[in-house]
């Protein structure tokens, strides 16, 4: 889990998402827009019809913030991420694997590139 420093608050997520460029995958969407600090803060966004319980939600947020944890002195931005409506999350490894891979591929190759 990431320290409170690292992660946006929601104020902070309507700017970035409202300011950001947007960065797509399959079921994921990245807005990242750069910030003045020494290190980047993250969010992340899980719409209610995409997980059937809480508790599958705070699982996808934990797991995208250990991913985020790599990723802190890389850049300096703030970066929401968006799991797209549409997409449907259980507890299935497939599903897990999915999303890992997708919001990796975003940080390695959209946003490395983009730098």
């Amino acid at each position: 889990m990431l320290a409170k420093i690292y992660r946006l608050k929601e104020r902070e997520v309507k700017k970035v998402l409202h300011k950001g460029k947007p960065f797509f995958s399959y079921s994921v969407v990245f807005n990242v827009f750069p910030n003045k600090l020494p290190h980047s803060r993250f969010a992340i966004v899980i719409w209610g019809k995409s997980v059937p319980t809480n508790v599958l939600r705070n699982l996808y947020r934990r797991k995208y913030y250990d991913i985020c944890s790599k990723y802190i002195w890389k850049w300096y931005w703030d970066v929401v991420c968006v799991v797209k409506s549409k997409t449907k999350l259980w507890k299935l490894p497939d599903d897990i694997s999915k999303i890992e891979s997708e919001i990796t591929y975003l940080f390695e190759k959209k946003l490395w590139k983009n730098t």
